[in-house]
This record gives C-alpha cells, structure tokens and sequence, in this order.
C-alpha cells in the first residue's frame, strides 16, 4: 500500500477540489492508496508542508491551482526527497497542468496519477524562491496575482490593449538588464518579459516540442520592447498576434540561466504570485529538479 500526502487548497477555482474531496479520496482508496489530507490554511502553507513530511510519503499530490502546485513543487525539492509528485488542477486556469496534458476533470486526474508514470521536469530557481513554468514582470504582470489570475492570456490580452492605445508614452517601460550563461547580454526598456519553462507563455506563445522541451536544461526568455512610436506599436501588435519571434520588437532566446539587472522597485511573478522586485537576480534552469507524475504515454 501506497503512501500519499494529498495537499489541497480548498479556495483554488471554484472550490471545486473540496467539493470533490471524498470522490478523490475513494479513488485513491480503491487503489490501496492510505491518503493523508492536509488542507492548506495559508500561503506559503503547502512548501512547509511539503517540506516537512514529503520524505515520509511515496507521493505527494497537489490540488489546487498554479499557485499551489508552485508551493508543493518548493517544498519537495527543500525536503530533497525526490518524491513523486501528483497534479489535480483545481485553478482557474491551470497553465502548467495544461502544458503537461493533464486532464481537466477532477477525478480523471487522479485516476491518472494512479495509472501514471513519473517524468522528470525542470523547474527554475529565481533568487531564493522556485517557479514551475514562468518568471515574468512589466506590463499587466500585478494582475496576475492582484486578481488571482496567472499569466496565462497576458500577452494576449496585452496585444489586444495595446490596440486601443492613443498615447505612447501612456506605455511604461522598464530598463533591464539580462546577460544570460551563454554570454548574450540584452539591455533596452522593455514593456514586458518573461522566463518560461513551457510550451505556452501567455496563451500565444505555442512552440513545437522539438524546440521547447520541459526538461531540456534551457529557459525560453521573451522580451518585448517599448514602443517609441506608432510604428514600433503596430509592429509589437503584429509581432504579438502572428507570434513572430524574429521581429526587432521581441527578443526571443533559450538559456540556462540569466541575472537580471534592474530597479529595485521592479515588482515579478512566479507562477501567478508575487515576488517583490531585485536590483540584480539570477533565475537559473534547475534540470530534472522535479518527477511528475503524468498519464502513460
């Protein structure tokens, strides 16, 4: 019989993984799986959690949100026991979980994690803190986490503001300075950025796997650039929509690891929650740092 630590956020989405509780249970159950549940009560609780007990348990599966898988994924990797860890989207959104294919239904998630097999996967390590899929800051990125929303259709929905905007200088840019492990230094004011560690950035950003693998040792690192005029504006519109990475509004390129100079006031996002800014950071790719369990391929 197998061991499992179920952490469950009881307010993520709509309630929903609370509402399924004793089904997910029972599942798990079933499959002679003995299920101790912690509720979290706090943020942050599911990282001392998972750090204190991971060790003591064969599996550790996370409900909830970005936010909450975020936590868990911190504390197994603290606890350095390299436990397995199970995914039940619960959120809103689910960015993460819908990079991996996870099922959007409740209880066929957790069928999976009984049928599933683990596969290793990158996570970043942004200062002292961890990020599952995305690091990102500049325009629209307090929204993220001031209204619960996490990054998922931000560039989206900045392409769509920026084509309503009269006035360029009503556009903020941020000076930053980004010299990644392979030497490439990029410098400019920059209306958004965003560190990744998936297939999907803001819901426009879509790349064939060949080219961005979640557990290939490398960052995707996209940069979008202030426009000073109402040309540079047309074409960041353009660039963002027809997702063109090759166009001199976006800087587009793989690292394993980057220090971001930049004002201290310069608030991020980790995975939909906030990171206060930094005048100088590193975010570097920890490789295979994480096994997630996923449906058999």
């Amino acid at each position: 019989m197998k061991k499992v630590l179920l952490i469950m956020n009881p307010c993520s989405g709509k309630k929903k993984g609370s509402r399924n509780l004793a089904e997910i249970v029972g599942i798990l159950n079933a499959s002679e799986f003995d299920v101790t549940v912690h509720m979290t009560a706090a943020r942050g609780d599911g990282t001392v959690v998972a750090e204190q007990r991971a060790a003591d348990f064969d599996i550790v599966i996370c409900a909830g949100g970005d936010g909450t898988f975020n936590e868990v994924v911190s504390g197994v990797i603290r606890s350095e026991s390299q436990c397995p860890i199970g995914y039940i989207p619960c959120g809103s959104t689910n960015d993460f979980a819908n990079s991996l294919g996870l099922s959007k239904d409740i209880l066929q998630a957790t069928r999976d994690i009984i049928t599933g097999e683990p596969r290793y996967f990158d996570v970043g390590q942004f200062g002292e803190r961890h990020f599952s899929y995305v690091a990102s800051f500049g325009a629209f990125t307090k929204t993220s986490y001031a209204t619960s929303q996490n990054v998922k259709n931000m560039l989206g929905h900045l392409a769509y503001i920026l084509g309503g905007i009269k006035e360029i200088r009503s556009l903020r840019g941020y000076p930053v300075k980004l010299e990644t492990a392979e030497g490439k230094v990029l410098e400019d004011s920059y209306l958004f950025g965003a560190i990744s560690n998936s297939t999907s950035v803001g819901g426009i950003l879509t790349l064939d796997p060949s080219l961005v693998d979640m557990n290939d040792g490398l960052f995707e690192l996209l940069l979008v650039k202030r426009p000073a005029n109402i040309f540079d504006l047309n074409e960041c519109i353009l660039a963002l929509t027809k997702q063109n990475y090759e166009s001199r509004m976006l800087e587009f390129v793989s690292t394993r690891a980057v220090t971001i100079t930049a004002q201290p006031d310069m608030d991020w996002t980790l995975d939909g929650e906030q990171e206060n800014g930094h005048a100088v950071v590193e975010a570097k790719n920890l490789h295979d740092a994480i096994r997630v369990i996923t449906a058999k391929r």
